[in-house]
C-alpha cells in the first residue's frame, strides 16, 4: 500500500533528500508542504508527517499541537528533525505526542529505517479493528493457517449477534458500537479465563467475531460466553424493553415488527489433527454449524464434532 509522507518545510530543501533515500522503494510518496499550508496535509490525512524544524518559520510546538488537535490526524505519526539539542525544547515537542525527535546531523540509514518501521506498524494497525482493537481478517487467516500447518488440534468459534440490525435501528449506531465492544470484551475475558495460552480472538467485522482455542473444554467455554453476555447485555436496553422482552421496529411497509432482545450465537468447529487442509474447508463447515446455532431462539451454541474427512 502506498504510504504518503508529507514533508513540512518552507524552503523545500528536504524533499530531494527523502526522494533520493527512498528511490528504490515505490511504496513511499513524499510531498513537500510549507508550514503555512499545513491544512493541506491535514485534509489529505497522510500516513506520516515529517517536520524539518530548521526550515519552518512557525513555532514547531504550536505546529505539532495543531496537528494533534485535528480530529482526522490524532493518530498520524509525526517526526521532528531539528538541530536544536536543548533537552527542554525536545521534551516540549515530545509532549505534543510526537513519535520521534531526531537531532541533526541525521544519519540517513537511521532515518530510513525509522520511517520504514513506522510504515510497518501502520500496515499492521490497518489490519486491527479500530472499534475493538482486535486482529482483523489478515491476522485471522494467518492464525488459522499456522495451526493447520503445525497439525494442531484446536476449536474455532464463529460468534455473532442475533437481531443486531433491529437494535441499531431502534437505539442507533453509537449504542450498537457499544454492544460490539462489550461482546469483544466478553469473548476475550472468557478465552483468557479458560486458557492461559493458545487462545486467539479476532474481529471479522460488524457483529462477527472468531475465537480460536486449544482443543479442550469448548462446551463450558461457550456456556460461559453466553451466560456473561446475557447477563451484561441488558444494560444496553431500557427497562421497558427488558420487561417486554422485545423491541419494536417499523419495517419498510410501515408495519411494526417485534424482535427479541439481542442475543449471541456461537458455531463451533472442532479441528482435530489433519481434519482440514485449508481455511476454506473450515469456513464451509462453520457456515453449517452457525446456521444450526442461529436456528435456536435466544443465545445458543452448536458444536460440530465430526471426525476427519466425514
Amino acid at each position: 500500500m502506498l504510504q504518503e509522507v508529507y514533508i513540512i518545510d518552507d524552503d523545500e530543501s528536504s524533499l530531494p533528500v527523502f526522494k533520493e533515500l527512498f528511490k528504490n522503494d515505490v511504496n513511499y510518496k513524499f510531498i513537500s508542504v510549507k508550514s503555512e499550508q499545513i491544512d493541506v496535509a491535514l485534509n489529505n490525512i497522510p500516513s506520516l508527517i515529517i517536520i524539518n524544524e530548521d526550515a519552518v518559520q512557525r513555532d514547531v510546538v504550536e505546529l505539532c499541537n495543531q496537528i494533534r488537535r485535528d480530529e482526522d490526524n490524532t493518530i498520524t505519526p509525526v517526526i521532528v528533525v531539528s538541530s536544536n539539542a536543548n533537552k527542554t525544547h525536545r521534551l516540549s515537542v515530545l509532549k505534543e505526542s510526537v513519535e520521534y525527535y531526531i537531532k541533526k546531523p541525521v544519519d540517513e540509514e537511521y532515518l530510513y529505517h525509522t520511517i520504514k518501521n513506522i510504515g510497518r506498524l501502520l500496515s499492521i494497525n490497518r489490519t486491527i479493528s479500530p472499534l475493538t482493537g482486535l486482529p482483523g481478517n489478515v491476522q485471522i487467516h494467518a492464525e488459522l493457517k499456522k495451526r493447520i500447518t503445525k497439525r494442531e488440534e484446536f476449536a474455532v468459534l464463529y460468534i455473532d449477534l442475533d437481531n443486531f440490525k433491529a437494535y441499531n435501528d431502534v437505539y442507533g449506531f453509537l449504542k450498537g458500537d457499544q454492544i460490539i465492544q462489550f461482546t469483544a470484551n466478553v469473548i476475550v475475558s472468557s478465552i483468557h479465563s479458560f486458557f492461559s495460552e493458545g487462545g486467539f480472538v479476532g474481529h471479522i467485522g460488524g457483529d462477527d467475531f472468531i475465537a480460536i482455542a486449544p482443543y479442550g473444554d469448548v462446551e463450558n467455554l461457550c456456556q460461559t460466553i453466553i451466560a456473561t453476555f446475557d447477563k451484561g447485555v441488558k444494560k444496553f436496553f431500557t427497562d421497558e424493553d427488558i420487561k417486554k422482552g422485545y423491541i419494536e421496529v417499523e419495517n419498510r411497509k410501515g408495519v411494526i415488527d417485534q424482535f427479541p432482545l439481542t442475543s449471541i450465537s456461537i458455531g463451533v468447529v472442532v479441528a482435530e489433527r489433519d481434519r482440514f487442509t485449508n481455511i476454506l474447508e473450515i469456513g464451509e463447515v462453520s457456515t453449517q454449524v452457525k446456521h444450526m446455532s442461529k436456528s435456536v431462539p435466544g443465545s445458543s451454541y452448536a458444536i460440530d464434532r465430526r471426525k476427519n474427512k466425514e
